[in-house]
């Protein structure tokens, strides 16, 4: 078995693979050629209008997730400031607690 790498040969759309077909007019085959030509672009007119409106649309859902991340950021620096402030009149009364439990003779 070799180690090469190998490929497929696709034959290009509409090309003939047959040598014995008769010569066709070339005004018909260029008319032929610009019509799928012309197609060609009108599809791709359409696949574009739908990828412009899909990048509209993640643009206003990035927007959208943006301002939720901001709005979840405020409110996470809200609640750590106060649990902080909690936590340190929960450290005032742990300390005060000791004080009040400890033996009069280690005051």
């Amino acid at each position: 078995m070799s180690d090469r790498p190998t490929a497929t040969i696709v034959a290009f759309p509409g090309a003939s693979t047959t040598s014995w077909v008769p010569a066709e007019d070339p005004h018909a085959r260029l008319a032929r050629a610009l019509a799928a030509l012309e197609q060609a672009l009108a599809d791709q007119r359409t696949v574009l209008t739908g990828w412009r409106d899909s990048l509209g649309a993640l643009r206003g859902s990035m927007h959208g997730l943006g301002q939720s991340v901001g709005g979840y950021q405020s409110r996470g620096g809200k609640l750590a400031a106060a649990v902080g402030g909690a936590n340190r009149q929960a450290r005032r009364l742990e300390a005060w607690a000791d004080r009040v439990l400890a033996p009069a003779a280690e005051r």
